[in-house]
């Protein structure tokens, strides 16, 4: 997937995005967060196809694994996203970008040591694990413009969220994995429609109900 992302420098400077008006940045942003979405939804069905077995995929919709980002305080109906501010929702998608980055990176320690493991499957959540990043410092851009406050940052931060415990057998190791990949590609999709409910906000403040 090519494109030119948020458009800020990868040095960590936020000079060029900071020089963008705030309709502008909010459209980059939000391109962002489709292309994570999409590229995420592409890998977990690759992985899919690629490693677990026919009839282990009803399996997959059970709750024997737990999505890591459970805990976190994200609304998830309907009337509930409705009431929350718009400081809120970007909170709610910055809390989700931060806690999706260290299980991401560690994916592509896994997935290296996977035999056969597809370039392309490989290639795409390393893609998805850089741009994640980038989203981070592009939330953060916006959160600064929009809410004229310094760099946000969540407390939320339980190492033990991001530990896989002991070595599992093989099959275990996989829908694990393949979970991770699941969960993610969820919450990409709620970064998207959150952004995006911000955005329609932001045009029309008074018919969004």
């Amino acid at each position: 997937t090519a494109s030119t992302m948020l458009g800020c420098r990868d040095d960590g400077s936020f000079s060029r995005s900071t020089s963008i008006s705030q309709e502008k940045l909010l459209e980059r942003v939000i391109h962002h967060a489709e292309l994570i979405y999409r590229v995420s939804e592409e890998s977990c069905t690759l992985f899919e196809e690629m490693f677990i077995p026919f009839p282990m995929h009803l399996q997959t919709n059970q709750a024997a694994y737990t999505c890591i980002t459970k805990t976190l305080p994200i609304p998830s109906s309907r009337s509930e996203i409705q009431q929350i501010s718009d400081k809120w929702l970007l909170h709610s998608v910055l809390m989700l970008v931060q806690s999706w980055i260290e299980p991401l990176i560690n994916l592509q320690t896994t997935l290296d040591r996977y035999d056969n493991a597809p370039e392309m499957l490989i290639n795409k959540t390393k893609w998805v694990s850089e741009k994640l990043i980038s989203l981070e410092q592009g939330v953060m851009v916006l959160i600064k413009k929009m809410l004229e406050e310094g760099m946000l940052t969540t407390d939320y931060n339980d190492e033990d969220v991001f530990q896989h415990g002991a070595q599992p057998e093989m099959m275990d190791s996989v829908m694990r994995d393949y979970n991770l990949l699941s969960c993610f590609t969820k919450d990409a999709h709620k970064m998207e429609a959150f952004l995006k409910l911000l955005k329609y906000r932001q045009t029309d403040k008074y018919n969004c109900a």
